[in-house]
This record gives C-alpha cells, sequence and structure tokens, in this order.
C-alpha cells in the first residue's frame, strides 16, 4: 500500500524519509489531488534529516482551521449502548430509530482550538458521573466533499448526561477538550481497506482495565453515505474532519477517571495517546 504521513510542523513521512513542506496546512491539505501532490512534490525536495527529532519534540493535532463533525449510532453496539443509557429518561427509542433510518446522526463536535493531540490531556467533565473515551476512524473530508485523508479521533463523551435527555448532547459532547485527533493525518491512493481495525486500551495505574478491537466492515453507513449528508446543506471552505461513530464501548459499570492513560490505535495510521484530566 503507498501511503503518506503528514504529522506536525507540515512535516511529510513518506517510506521512512520525512520531507519539509514550506506552505501552511490548509494549502497542503484542501486539494482535491492530495495524494498525486505529494507523490511529485517528494520528487522535486529532499528529505530533511531531522524530520523524527522535529516530530517527537511535539506531536500537534493534525488540524489548521477545519472544524470537527461527528456520527453517531453507525454501529449496532454503539445503538445498543445509546439504548441502554437512555432508557430511564424514555430517549432509547430515539438511536433505534437512527439507526434505521436514512438520515444519519451528525453533530458538531468541536473547534479546531479545541483539539488537542497525542500524548495531551483530554477531559472528562466534573458534572457527570459517567464518562467514556470513543476511539473513531476519523476522515479527512476537503473543500469539495471528497474524502483525502484519515486520521484517530478520540470523541469523549459524558454519558449520564446524554442518558438523561437525548437534547442534552451538546453537552455530553461539546466542552474543552473533548476532541482529540492524531498522530497523523494518513494519505492513501486509494480507500481505506474495509477490514481495517480499531483498538483501545485504558490503563489505570500502571494496569489494564479495558482492552477491545472492532473492524471499520461492522460499520452500518459507508463513508461516503456520511459525506453526502454532511455537505448537502454546509460549505466547508477549509476542509472538515467527520468522526466516523465507535463500536467499543467499556461496559456501563465503567468510567473514566482522572490519570487514567487512553490507547486508540489503527496500525496502518499509528497510535493517539491521551491522559485524563478535568478543567481546573
Amino acid at each position: 500500500m503507498k501511503l503518506y504521513k503528514i504529522l506536525s510542523g507540515n512535516i511529510l513521512e513518506h517510506n521512512n524519509e520525512y520531507y519539509f513542506i514550506n506552505q501552511g496546512w490548509t494549502e497542503i491539505v484542501n486539494r482535491d489531488d492530495l495524494y498525486n501532490y505529494l507523490e511529485n512534490l517528494i520528487k522535486k525536495i529532499d528529505p530533511v534529516s531531522d524530520g523524527p527529532r522535529l516530530i517527537n519534540e511535539k506531536l500537534f493535532p493534525p488540524i489548521s482551521d477545519q472544524e470537527v463533525w461527528a456520527a453517531g449510532v453507525t454501529y449496532l453496539r454503539s445503538k445498543t449502548a445509546r439504548m441502554e443509557e437512555s432508557s430511564i429518561s424514555g430517549g432509547a427509542s430515539f438511536y433505534d430509530l437512527v439507526y434505521e433510518a436514512e438520515r444519519p446522526e451528525l453533530f458538531y463536535k468541536s473547534s479546531p482550538g479545541n483539539v488537542v493531540g497525542t500524548n495531551e490531556i483530554v477531559h472528562i467533565r466534573k458534572d457527570s458521573a459517567w464518562n467514556v473515551p470513543e476511539p473513531e476512524l476519523t476522515l479527512f473530508i476537503n473543500k469539495y466533499g471528497n474524502i483525502q485523508g484519515y486520521t484517530i479521533g478520540n470523541d469523549m463523551s459524558s454519558r449520564s448526561i446524554e442518558g438523561e435527555n437525548p437534547l442534552y448532547l451538546p453537552q455530553a459532547k461539546v466542552y474543552e477538550k473533548s476532541a482529540a485527533l492524531g498522530p497523523c493525518l494518513l494519505i492513501l491512493n486509494k480507500p481505506i481497506h474495509d477490514d481495517t481495525d480499531i483498538n483501545m486500551r485504558i490503563i489505570r495505574n500502571g494496569k489494564e482495565v479495558y482492552n477491545d478491537s472492532v473492524s471499520i466492515l461492522k460499520m452500518k453507513r459507508k463513508h461516503r453515505e456520511l459525506v453526502h449528508f454532511l455537505y448537502a446543506e454546509n460549505d466547508f471552505p477549509n476542509g472538515c474532519f467527520l468522526m466516523t461513530g465507535t463500536s467499543l464501548v467499556p461496559p456501563s459499570e465503567f468510567t473514566l477517571q482522572t490519570n487514567d492513560e487512553i490507547f486508540i490505535e489503527i496500525k496502518v495510521i499509528g497510535l493517539l495517546r491521551n491522559i485524563v484530566g478535568t478543567k481546573k
């Protein structure tokens, strides 16, 4: 598989060599021929010797001025979990209806300034008693509505707030440091394989308290379907990121604690690691 990875500081990785791209992030990614552009670009520039050092200093999230959106109830397990959390409020049937409906659930997740990268802190809300990470394959879509790349997303969620009332979803999903992206933007010459696995591990006090994997093949909705509905009545002049939903849901008795470590891995992309904290 041919691939390119765009990392922190506009560093391009290809075949274990690193290249510096002297352009703004949005100018680089928001084009309609990104893979071919990068393939031609490295023929004209020399690799840099200190690429790994520049990257290791700090892996910023692979985002500039793009919005982050998210899709919900795209896996059967997600539907079941959302119905469980909303059973007391009487909102469980809404998620069953969304799973079977033609129109997907799409919602605004984060402004670019509120997104953190790998090895950075994500927040759990202090007014929520039930908090979980949601590991998601995340699409980068350019201004023309075409999928140009992939990254890993962590859609932090307050299940007790959303379960209280489905109308509280924005409060359960959208707050300071509730979204993480990284470690890079993966650019392929064809769509990512359907059998790509997402793995999530959670470590607490040095011990593993959760570990599970899922194939994106289990998604009910196709990526192009989600993009179609997102772009139907929205313009994204700088492009957009779309988290595509999760099937990895810790058991109902589990909730995140401060200092927990969350490891989300999609092998072809890399590893997104976050530490759990709270707003001061």
